[in-house]
Order: C-alpha cells, then sequence, then structure tokens
C-alpha cells in the first residue's frame, strides 16, 4: 500500500508585499540583481559562462568585496554571477564553435539581462519571490556540493574529480539537507510561539539532529546514537554556515570556545559532542543555544512551504480556511495546535455574521463518523470565540442529542438564563462524545489519566451508566479508560462496562 502524502501543521505566512521586500533586500538575491544591472547591456563570457578574470575583479569591486590572498571575495562574486545565471536574470549566448575550440577563461560569448530581470524589476511581489526562491534554490545545490578544499586534494591528473575519493554523494547529501530543512520546518511548526505576534522560537541545533537521527520510540538514546546526534549537528552547521545569505534561515553557529574546548580534548572532528540526556529539556536553556540555533526566517517558511507544496505535500497556511465551509474548518482544525486553530478559526468568523456562524458550526458537526466527536470539539471550541449575539442559534439544537449538551455548556459559560437542566442520558453522552475526541487527538496519556481519574470520581456508578449510552464510540472509550485509569478496580470496572457496551452494540446491531 502507498503512503499518503505528507502532512505538515500550519505555518504563519506574511502578505506577499512584505516578503517580497524581504526578499530584494537578501543578500545573496541582492548582489545577483546588482551584477545584472552592471552586466548591461552585455558583459563578455568564457566557454563556460564566467566572468573573464579582469571582469570577475571589477564585479567584486561593484559589489565592494575585498579582492584579497585567498580569494573569498572574488569566490563569492562569482557564486552572485552563478545565482544571476542560474535564476534567468542573466541569460548566456555561448557561440557553439566557440564553446569548443575556445579555452576556458577567453571571450566565447556574452551575457545579456534576461525575463526573469525585466520581471523583477517590474516589481510585481509573486514574481519577485519566484526569482528569490530560485536564487535559494541554486544556493541549497551548491550546499550540498562538495567544498573546494576538499576537492583540490582529489584531483586527479589536474582535472578529474574523483567523488567516491572524498566519500560525498552531492545526491544524498541535497537530500539530507532537504530532510533537516523540512523538519525544521515542522518543528517550529508545532510550537504555539510559530503563530505568536513576535514569531517562533529558534530551534537548538541538537534537537533538529536528533529529529533526523533519534527513533520515535527511544525514550533514552545510546551512546551510539549520541554520537550519531553529535555528527549530524556538524554536518548541519557546515551547512548552515553557508546558507547565511539566502535569506532562508537565521542561525546561531556552535558556540567557538565549545569547538576550542573539543580541539583540545581531542575529539573526533573537532566538534563538541552534546552532553547526554540534552536531545531532551534537561538542560538549561541557556547552556542549550551555546550547541547552535536556528530558525526559519518568514522567506524560508514561505519559502520551504512552496517547496513543500510542489512536492505534494499538505501544507497549509493560516487563512486557508477563511473562505471554506464549517466542515472544511472543523476537519482541518482537529489536527491543528491550539493557537494555530484559535487563529484560524478567528479569522474564519470575521466575516460572518455570529449566528449564522453558530449555525453553520453545528450543522458540521453533527455526525455518527469516527471523526464527528473531534467536529463537535473544535466546534465547542471555537464558539466560545463568538458573543451573545449567537445565542439564538444554540438555543435551536438545546433538544439535539449530540449538540444540546455542548450548547448548554456554550449558554452557561455566556451567562445565559433559564438554561433548561439535562437529563442524565444527555450529561453521559457528551462525556462520552468529548473523551473520544480527546483520545482520536491522542492527547498525552498522564493528562488523560488525570481526566478519567477526576471524571470516574465526580460520578458514583460512573460505569454502570457509562456502558449504556448510546454513542458509536462508547466502548472503545470505555476500554481506554481501562487502560488509562490509575486505580486498579476502577480499570477493571471499566474493562467490563466495555465488554457490556460492545456486547450491547452486537445485539442491536
Amino acid at each position: 500500500m502507498s503512503e499518503g502524502p505528507l502532512v505538515l501543521p500550519p505555518v504563519q505566512l506574511l502578505p506577499a508585499d512584505d516578503l517580497a521586500r524581504l526578499a530584494l533586500a537578501v543578500p545573496l538575491l541582492d548582489r545577483a540583481l546588482r551584477l545584472t544591472r552592471w552586466a548591461t547591456p552585455e558583459r563578455p563570457v568564457d566557454a563556460m559562462g564566467e566572468l573573464l578574470d579582469d571582469d570577475l575583479v571589477a564585479a567584486a569591486a561593484e559589489l565592494g568585496l575585498p579582492v584579497d590572498e585567498d580569494e573569498e571575495g572574488l569566490a563569492e562574486t562569482a557564486q552572485a554571477w552563478g545565482v544571476a545565471v542560474d535564476t534567468g536574470l542573466l541569460v548566456l549566448e555561448i557561440d557553439e564553435e566557440a564553446e569548443e575550440s575556445t579555452p576556458v577563461g577567453e571571450v566565447a560569448g556574452r551575457a545579456l539581462p534576461g525575463e526573469a530581470y525585466e520581471r523583477i524589476t517590474a516589481g510585481l511581489p509573486q514574481d519577485v519571490l519566484d526569482i528569490w526562491l530560485a536564487a535559494a534554490e541554486s544556493a541549497l545545490a551548491d550546499a550540498a556540493a562538495p567544498d573546494f578544499e576538499s576537492l583540490r586534494e582529489v584531483m586527479d591528473d589536474g582535472d578529474q574529480v574523483l567523488l567516491d575519493e572524498l566519500d560525498w554523494d552531492p545526491e544524498k547529501e541535497a537530500e539530507f539537507l532537504d530532510s533537516a530543512l523540512v523538519n525544521l520546518y515542522a518543528l517550529m511548526a508545532v510550537e504555539d510561539s510559530a503563530v505568536a505576534e513576535d514569531g517562533p522560537d529558534a530551534v537548538p541545533l541538537p534537537v533538529l539532529a536528533a529529529s533526523l537521527v533519534v527513533p520515535d520510540e527511544m525514550d533514552q538514546p545510546s551512546d551510539a546514537v549520541l554520537e550519531e546526534v553529535t555528527e549530524v549537528m556538524m554536518r548541519l552547521d557546515d551547512h548552515f554556515r553557508l546558507l547565511a545569505t539566502t535569506g532562508l534561515l537565521d542561525y546561531q553557529p556552535v558556540d567557538e570556545a565549545l569547538i576550542e574546548e573539543a580541539e583540545g580534548d581531542g575529539e573526533t572532528g573537532s566538534f563538541p559532542e552534546f552532553p547526554e540526556g540534552a536531545v531532551g529539556d534537561d538542560l538549561d536553556p541557556e547552556e542549550v543555544s551555546r550547541y547552535g540555533m536556528v530558525l526559519l526566517t518568514p522567506l524560508g517558511v514561505h519559502g520551504m512551504r512552496e517547496r513543500l507544496v510542489d512536492a505534494g505535500a499538505q501544507a497549509p497556511a493560516i487563512g486557508d480556511l477563511a473562505g471554506g465551509s464549517g466542515v472544511d474548518l472543523l476537519e482541518a482544525l482537529t489536527g491543528y495546535p491550539d493557537q494555530a486553530a484559535r487563529v484560524e478559526a478567528e479569522l474564519w468568523l470575521e466575516d460572518r455574521k455570529p449566528a449564522d456562524a453558530a449555525r453553520e458550526l453545528l450543522a458540521a458537526a453533527r455526525g455518527d463518523d469516527a471523526g464527528a466527536p473531534g467536529r463537535r470539539l473544535i466546534c465547542q471550541q471555537t464558539l466560545t470565540l463568538l458573543g451573545a449575539e449567537a445565542e439564538p442559534a444554540l438555543r435551536e439544537v438545546l433538544d439535539d442529542r449530540a449538540l444540546g449538551g455542548l450548547a448548554r455548556v456554550w449558554l452557561t459559560e455566556s451567562g445565559a438564563a433559564d438554561i433548561p437542566a439535562p437529563d442524565a442520558d444527555m450529561v453521559f453522552w457528551l462525556t462520552i462524545d468529548t473523551l473520544a475526541a480527546q483520545l482520536a487527538a491522542d492527547d498525552a496519556p498522564e493528562i488523560l489519566a488525570d481526566l478519567v481519574r477526576d471524571l470516574v470520581a465526580r460520578h458514583d456508578g460512573f460505569f454502570d451508566a457509562a456502558w449504556r449510552v448510546d454513542h458509536p464510540a462508547t466502548a472503545d472509550v470505555l476500554e481506554a479508560m481501562g487502560r488509562l485509569h490509575p486505580d486498579r478496580k476502577s480499570a477493571k470496572d471499566a474493562r467490563k462496562a466495555a465488554f457490556k457496551a460492545r456486547s450491547r452494540q452486537g445485539l442491536s446491531g
């Protein structure tokens, strides 16, 4: 059976105009644009499409980059030129005959402003963002390539690169970097801070590395796994330093003092090993930050989401559901983090009249399918965002078996008067329905265990009544209560009640 598409949590995106302004200020794209303007109307290039030596020096001066002994400024200039070509800001016209016969470093063609330059000059936000993302893709490809110094060490006869001697597979390294960025995207999105006004929190580099290495079922990583986490941190540190000019991420590198300590201790790779237990919550945040912190920028969140959607993943953005139906909203929000769900619900309610919105949500919450309890729980939470104008819609469903309980909860919390008391059947039905929703949401077991214990303690003879509740999830909920209740006798009573409920369902079926 083939796996379904990758499903990721929702993210908060800046407006396209704001993102476009940020993109134009990104060093990588800014340099490529400046070289394109400098190259206008045309600039000679060699057979590889690269600048001639004198022009490369002139281009570096145009960018304000030093031409020093280690040639770093020239390398950065060559990268910016390559980005301009890769993104279509510049197009190359190489004479075919010259391409075959002209030595590298001599004129074989010319570079001209391309169609992408016309688009970005016009300034439409989506065009700017598309070209920025193409520039970032170019930098990601460069980051996955072996570094120049390593290449020089394995040159064969001056020009044949033996990548197998490098123990470096560019395709695998690109996949590794992609996986790291997807995990970073997901780790940021699941935090409530992702939709906070001051933006999401940075992710510790060891946590990101652990997400790529530590199996989900492993509670305490072994020494071997921790060593692998350290090795992955080394690789990520190298990559993220190279991506500093792309606008994809903000990166606080590993504290140099830690690296110096590792070098002094003679550790492999001269990289500090992350302490045991530190991939959990045991270390002081300030200490953790010394091992590196990384964060996708607003541009990076946009760019990663574009890449994920293009790859077939489900990567929603806050606000996507604002124009959709109540059913679409409730079904989607069952998988959203709490704060993201609240923000999305507020946007959905924004342009709707309270009573009409309440009626649509209540209608969407009906049903006996497996997802219905989750929809009702989200419906109840969303209704809390509405004021007194929604009261008539809630009173309309007071006699409804599935909705009457949650309607009474809303009316009571809203301070409404003359609320008819629910009968015992409705109270127990709402209890089973709410527990079914929380179990389906896979809430923390310890929280559910406390809820189950308190619930049973408040109702004498709870299980004697609960197994009779005419709800599709009654038996499953009681079985789960048997697993979760800390008291052995109560757990046994829950399992007996579950058996009775299942027998009853079998007879009624």
